[in-house]
């Protein structure tokens, strides 16, 4: 049965222990202390030793329905995470083997057979995967790996304490996910939807193993609206060239026809 997280933006309160139980438990090295300039944002971004992030989006004009909020500012907080694709790019684009598919429906990169040519970065259509400057491997979120073939649910779910991020077999996440939705838009927020569950709704990547209730375009949570794992576009691609080379022969032809 595929396993996967449901993250509810609606309820996050941007506390971050989703973010010390991961670096705690998979013994994640620290980001550095600085000051990023982005909000109380002290990450930044998704990487190699960040494997959980949350972001905090600071909006001029509150949201619908909404009632925090300061003056005429309005704050959107989001736990983000790798997204386990259906169809995963960086598994598409590896070339040894080390990114596989677990019996849990997971993408898992073997750090013992990453041989770090960073294939997998580009081909990542949300930025998610990285490679460390220690060692040059990828790294990413492995869903706790260890801790489902133990039985246990992942660091960041358990430690969530809003419930938020949602662990369980994707099927009963997506109704779950579905019936939150209609709850939220009853309270309001019409904007609220479900971000990446389907292939229908996600083709480009057929859908996440990790999607989200969000309250507002995907691009106010640093998600692309259309992600495309770039195999997809390979036949199209090459259709591409084919007709671009016979159009240059054709060229040709006829400049050698044309001085006869």
């Amino acid at each position: 049965m595929a396993k996967g997280f449901f993250t509810d933006t609606s309820v996050c309160i941007g506390c971050k222990a989703c973010e010390v139980a991961c670096k705690q438990w998979n013994q994640l090295p620290d980001d550095g202390f600085f000051f990023t300039g982005m909000s109380y944002d002290n990450t930044a971004h998704l990487g190699a030793s960040t494997w959980r992030h949350v972001a905090f989006v600071e909006r001029p004009v509150p949201l619908g329905g909404q009632v925090t909020g300061v003056g005429r500012f309005s704050l959107l907080l989001e736990s983000d995470v790798c997204k386990h694709c259906v169809r995963a790019g960086c598994l598409e684009a590896c070339p040894t083997g080390a990114i596989t598919r677990t019996e849990f429906g997971t993408v898992y990169v073997q750090p013992d057979v990453c041989n770090g040519c960073g294939y997998c970065v580009p081909a990542c259509p949300f930025g998610v995967i990285d490679r460390r400057a220690d060692d040059g491997r990828a790294w990413k979120c492995t869903l706790c790996y260890d801790r489902l073939k133990g039985g246990l649910e992942p660091a960041c779910a358990k430690t969530c304490p809003t419930g938020s991020i949602g662990f369980g077999d994707t099927e009963e996440l997506r109704a779950k996910a579905y019936e939150r939705l209609a709850q939220v838009r009853r309270a309001g927020l019409k904007e609220a939807w479900i971000y990446g569950d389907t292939a229908e709704s996600q083709p480009g990547t057929e859908g996440l193993h990790a999607f989200f209730l969000i309250v507002g375009r995907p691009e106010l949570y640093n998600l692309p609206s259309d992600p495309v794992v770039p195999t997809k576009k390979a036949g199209q691609s090459w259709r591409a060239m084919g007709l671009a080379s016979v159009g240059v022969v054709a060229a040709a032809v006829g400049a050698v026809l044309s001085h006869r």
